[in-house]
């Protein structure tokens, strides 16, 4: 019988404790940032009918990049390729019960079938940030200072990732002052967002082909902004709050903000403000994450809008900054210590000691009789756990109990003496306050 493979599903990973202690700093910090400008988490089911994704993103997208299957009930569902049209159907679902202005946040399990690369795989976790019930820039600048402080949280500073900005609202002034037809923007605005994946000679002639003569216009305005806000006035009201939005921005303290006309992103359901957090360092230049303002997306469940603006961040990508940056701590076990015994008579005691440090709120492993020393610190070391307790037939004698250091750069090792749960007690406090070091 031919023996099963033991590597994961392809595009998807497999989390050993070691990955797991790194993604549950990750989403700490997630939560920490986001949680200081009160927003509140939500969740729900990975499965959703499939006509949700057909309805925002089209047939291709459901057909060719998703995880689409049919039940046990004849009901086409997917597993979710990403979470804003999940929260909109839950704002618009209860919309007379929520209270306005909503700040939501989730950290969800997200599935796209599509070829894995660097930064992209077949499934990944993604914050998800939203601001429903606002709709001045005042809410733009809160989503955008959020995801800084996100990234401010991990420890990256204004000269490690760039704010790209964009307005959709002025590229549709700059189409209408060159006339250019309803029909052709959609299509336009998939060439411009290939701008910096494909070569110029491939851009330029991929905009005339489409629009003509206007081509080269275009071409100019989107590579000068100070031409393009000359072409469309300083008094165009989308200028004016783009501006605005930025001067906000600054007052706030964000100042790596850069105007870029060709930033595109959802074209499918963005409405005006879009951003993307863009990593500077050249080992790892490449957008990390971005967001935008959607307002009418519950209208595909009701005939009301609602105003929002979000950003989603990929748990793949800031791995990938954090790791280029060196911005990655060194990450212990949960556990706190491992307590050995040299014999049957030092087991009860050190089951005991293990027992009055649980209830003191310390984290035990208990490794039995120890027959090797070396071996019961190679398996604290390799198990990353931070100290080291053998009871040995001296401390059974003396009342003394010896914690120490698995790692000796860390620090050698402590006596604590007196009867178990004195002695529990001293240690507990000791270990306590280790952690926070």
């Amino acid at each position: 019988m031919k023996k099963l493979s033991t590597d994961p599903y392809k595009g998807v990973r497999d989390f050993y404790p070691e990955d797991m202690r790194i993604q549950n700093w990750i989403f700490e910090r997630m939560r920490m940032a986001v949680e200081s400008y009160g927003y509140t988490e939500y969740s729900a089911s990975l499965l959703e009918p499939s006509d949700l994704y057909r309805a925002k993103s089209g047939e291709e997208i459901v057909s060719e990049q998703t995880y689409t299957f049919t039940d046990r009930g004849d009901r086409e569902v997917t597993l979710r390729p990403e979470m804003t049209p999940t929260v909109a159907r839950m704002v618009a679902g209860k919309k007379r019960e929520l209270p306005f202005p909503l700040r939501w946040y989730s950290i969800p399990n997200l599935f796209r079938y599509e070829n894995p690369q660097k930064g992209r795989l077949r499934e990944h976790y993604q914050l998800n940030v939203d601001l429903f019930g606002l709709n001045g820039i005042e809410a733009d600048a809160e989503i955008i200072a959020v995801a800084s402080n996100v990234m401010s949280v991990f420890g990256a500073t204004a000269q490690d990732f760039s704010v790209l900005i964009n307005s959709r609202n002025i590229l549709t002034d700059i189409y209408n002052t060159l006339e250019i037809p309803e029909d052709k923007r959609y299509t336009l605005a998939k060439i411009i967002d290939k701008k910096e994946k494909i070569s110029p000679e491939l851009y330029t002639s991929s905009l005339r082909e489409l629009i003509g003569d206007s081509a080269d216009t275009l071409v100019e305005l989107l590579n000068t902004n100070k031409k393009l806000i000359e072409f469309i006035g300083e008094d165009n009201a989308s200028v004016k709050n783009l501006i605005s939005l930025i001067e906000m921005l600054e007052s706030r303290g964000i100042t790596n903000v850069v105007f870029t006309p060709t930033l595109m992103r959802g074209f499918d359901y963005y409405t005006d403000m879009v951003f993307e957090i863009i990593d500077t360092n050249r080992e790892n230049k490449r957008s990390l994450f971005g967001g935008g303002r959607f307002d009418s997306l519950t209208a595909l469940f009701n005939d009301e809008t609602v105003p929002a603006v979000g950003f989603g961040m990929g748990d793949v990508t800031i791995r990938d900054f954090l790791e280029t940056h060196k911005l990655l701590p060194q990450l212990m076990s949960t556990t706190d210590v491992v307590i050995g015994a040299e014999n049957e008579d030092a087991l009860l005691n050190a089951t005991l000691i293990a027992k009055h440090l649980r209830t003191l709120g310390v984290r035990v492993v208990e490794y039995g009789i120890v027959q090797n020393n070396g071996k019961l610190y190679a398996f604290a070391e390799k198990s990353n756990v931070r100290f080291v307790m053998n009871i040995t037939k001296v401390h059974l004698e003396t009342h003394m109990y010896i914690l120490k250091f698995t790692y000796t750069d860390q620090g050698g090792e402590k006596e604590f003496s007196n009867t178990i749960n004195e002695g529990a007690e001293h240690i507990a406090e000791y270990i306590k306050n280790a952690r926070q070091q």
